[in-house]
Parts: structure tokens; C-alpha cells; sequence
């Protein structure tokens, strides 16, 4: 059997030749809070209150009035981020659809 369209044998691969081993430690963490769900109004407030809505490293540093240096957020850095996010979301979901309270930006 030919590897290409035109009949072709294509040459094999370190790649192709040894299978890979991927292992995600935090793969059963990421699941654990991707399938959480919130059903607590006390356990909401303290996960929106908990988890920021914006990166809290980010900064801008300012001497006499001038902007010297932006040091970028790093939340994206953190391996949880999305699935973080993605909690806080569902609290904030959960106080505003279920528990009908308004949440204002401070």
C-alpha cells in the first residue's frame, strides 16, 4: 500500500516509527473543574468574588507621570486559566439567572 496519491512510497519517519507518549498531570484537575457545577448561592459569591475577572499582574509602571514599562498579563500563563474563567462564569450565570441578583463592576 502506498503512503501518497501518485503511487509513491514516502520515506518513514523517527516520528512515525516510534509511537509518542503524551501525560497531562493536570488533565483529571482540568476535568474536575470543567464539569463542576454550581448550585450554591453561598459557593457563586465566593468563586466570583475569588477568581478575578482580569489579570491582577498586569500593570503598567508610571514614574514622574511617564510610562516606563507594561508588564503583560500573565494569567495566561497558568494551565487552569480556562477552565478557571470558566468557573467564575458559571457562578456569575448561576447568581444572575437562578438566584436573580445584580452584579455590578467595581
Amino acid at each position: 500500500m502506498s503512503d501518497s496519491i501518485f503511487g509513491e512510497r514516502l520515506p518513514a519517519t523517527k516520528a512515525a516509527q516510534s509511537p509518542s507518549f503524551s501525560f497531562d498531570a493536570l488533565n483529571p484537575l482540568r476535568q474536575w473543574l470543567d464539569g463542576l457545577e454550581v448550585k450554591n448561592r453561598r459557593l457563586a459569591r465566593l468563586l466570583y468574588k475569588v477568581i478575578p475577572g482580569q489579570c491582577p499582574f498586569e500593570r503598567d509602571v508610571i514614574l514622574f507621570g511617564r510610562k516606563l514599562a507594561h508588564i503583560p498579563p500573565l494569567c495566561k500563563l497558568n494551565p487552569l486559566y480556562d477552565q478557571l474563567v470558566g468557573l467564575r462564569f458559571r457562578s456569575l450565570c448561576y447568581l444572575v439567572d437562578v438566584c436573580g441578583e445584580t452584579i455590578q463592576c467595581n
